[in-house]
């Protein structure tokens, strides 16, 4: 398929359905087949913040492209007005997608959406998607379990709403055979970091960050968790970020990976500043750029 090609109607997508699309984490590269084909077949998409000019471009000549995305603090719309464009739109006789960075069935507010369709008798289907916490693994060229160490991956959001405290299983989360990957956790990691030690989590536990996650500006750091605070405040910028937690990072050695375009005051070598451990396992970070 060519980009901004028109897909015609295929059988599963007929007037009045709603599909909610999973974009992935951002490379148009990582979009399944599936999810390319339903962009370019679409009358109307609803995208999110997160879904890039080189996704939307996918979408046919003639497609209305609604932008409905909410970042924190800097929500456009609310769940419901979001809800209520979608049926309208189907309902009208659209062909619509709602496209979701990630997967849409993890922490992407599917349940809402579906449900809000599904009320008004609207067909409604979920193309899965790429999640972050997949992303993040393979820019780090690890697995997120691991045999006899990581038995367990958990997927958990560290958001909670304004003004309301992140209440987390914390004792189940501090398993020290489990790999976490925290999605929304930036501005959360000093909680993050001081409850899971006090659950019990080793502070010497490793910790990898990937912010835009698999695209050109892509950024990442490795350390260990007693350190996390202090090194997510110095490595990261502004874009949205994936955290892993476990054991099953243990033999990869912590790189500070820089995007080629990163500024003078983040790239300055082994002077980064960046909070590390040195030891024979967990060796002092060295600072990269893609180039």
């Amino acid at each position: 398929m060519t980009s901004r090609q028109a897909q015609g109607s295929p059988t599963d997508f007929p007037a009045g359905t709603v599909w909610l699309v999973g974009a992935g984490p951002g490379d148009p590269e990582l979009l399944t087949r599936k999810a390319e084909r339903l962009i370019g077949a679409a009358s109307v998409v609803f995208h999110d913040a997160l879904v890039g000019p080189d996704i939307l471009e996918l979408a046919a000549p003639s497609a209305r492209l609604i932008y409905v995305g909410k970042r924190s603090g800097r929500h456009s719309k609310d769940q419901a007005s979001i809800d209520q464009l979608i049926v309208k739109a189907a309902l009208a006789g659209e062909r619509v997608v709602r496209l979701k960075g990630g997967d849409p069935a993890v922490f992407g507010r599917a349940t809402e959406e579906l449900e809000a369709c599904r009320a008004a008798s609207v067909s409604v289907h979920i193309c899965p998607g790429v999640t972050a916490a997949s992303a993040a693994a393979a820019s780090l060229g690890l697995s997120l379990t691991l045999r006899g160490t990581a038995r367990k991956l958990t997927l958990v959001t560290a958001h909670a709403r304004a003004g309301e405290e992140l209440d987390l299983d914390w004792k189940a989360l501090a398993d020290p055979q489990a790999t976490l990957a925290i999605y929304m956790g930036k501005s959360a990691v000093a909680t993050l970091t001081q409850r899971l030690i006090a659950a019990g989590l080793a502070g010497s536990t490793p910790v990898a960050m990937v912010e835009n996650a698999s695209l050109r500006n892509e950024r990442q750091f490795r350390t260990r968790l007693s350190l996390l605070p202090l090194a997510a405040k110095t490595a990261l910028g502004d874009g949205p970020a994936l955290l892993l937690i476990g054991e099953a990072l243990r033999g990869v050695a912590p790189i500070l990976r820089l995007p080629a375009n990163a500024n003078a005051r983040k790239d300055r070598g082994s002077g980064s500043g960046l909070a590390t451990e040195s030891s024979s396992k967990w060796p002092s970070v060295d600072v990269k750029q893609d180039r």
